[in-house]
């Protein structure tokens, strides 16, 4: 399984790149294994102030649909515009070109209660 070091992990599977007060985030490759084939990201939250734990998105798998999660608050600034067309990015690079949003993050505070790789391969073991 792979689990980047320089990303923080939170327990509803997603991650976060932090990079100033701007997250990229997406779903971790344990999230996309376990769903297997994804077919459809429905993300309609741009431009939205959420909470940490809000649903975000949407993942549609061939045989299930998933909820994605706020791993820390922020204003959803971006959408990967990728997504549409082809949603299997996420399965093929989940920590790359499959990332789903970019937020501004609104409690930087938040970022220390996020698992570390480390952390997060026992959480996932």
């Amino acid at each position: 399984m792979n689990v980047p070091s320089e990303l923080k992990y939170s327990d509803k599977h997603e991650w976060a790149k932090i990079e100033a007060d701007v997250a990229t985030i997406g779903i971790t490759d344990f999230a996309q294994s376990q769903l297997g084939d994804i077919v459809f990201v429905d993300i309609q939250t741009e431009g939205e102030s959420l909470d940490k734990d809000d649903i975000f998105g949407a993942i549609e798998a061939v045989k299930t649909v998933a909820d994605a999660f706020m791993p820390i608050a922020g204003e959803v600034i971006e959408v990967n515009p990728e997504l549409e067309a082809a949603p299997e990015r996420v399965n093929k690079d989940p920590y790359g070109a499959g990332w789903m949003i970019k937020i501004k993050i609104s409690n930087p505070d938040e970022v220390a209660d996020l698992m570390d790789a480390e952390a997060y391969e026992q959480y996932i073991s």
